[in-house]
């Protein structure tokens, strides 16, 4: 497997809308995702050869950056995949000026809150009842990163 991170563009919105389709429950729509290639967005990609294994998305407004998503195909997680897409995007950030990087997740998703704590971000709030469930709704937890 030969890895490589690359920007994507707004014609690569529906395979991303593909991607985000089987790994979140409650995706995105194809209309969101499109909206995330405007002037304070970045959205890149982690591909083997041509094949989309995952990708971030980085909204920045001077120097507050927020990871928007993060998606990794399903059969790849459990890898480093999506540490390599943070790590990216962290350091994305970071040169465009970024003094923090903020985000928020699901507080049933232990896997990425203990990735996003390795990766120093630190829980800084909660918003209850922010996700939809099957039936109700779930916790986002916020996290942040100084830089």
């Amino acid at each position: 497997m030969t890895l490589a991170l690359k920007k994507i563009t707004k014609e690569d919105a529906p395979g991303l809308h593909e991607l985000e389709s089987v790994c979140h429950r409650f995706p995105m729509s194809l209309s969101n995702l499109e909206t995330c290639f405007g002037r304070f967005y970045h959205v890149i990609g982690l591909f083997d050869g041509e094949e989309l294994l995952g990708f971030g998305i980085l909204h920045q407004l001077f120097e507050d950056a927020t990871l928007m998503d993060i998606c990794v195909r399903p059969a790849m997680q459990g890898q480093g995949l999506g540490k390599r897409l943070t790590e990216a995007l962290i350091e994305l950030a970071a040169t465009q000026g970024a003094e923090r990087m903020m985000l928020e997740v699901r507080a049933s998703n232990e896997r990425a809150i203990a990735l996003y704590r390795q990766m120093g971000f630190e829980q800084t709030g909660m918003r209850a009842n922010y996700y939809q469930l099957e039936q109700g709704k779930e916790d986002a937890i916020l996290m942040e990163r100084l830089f």
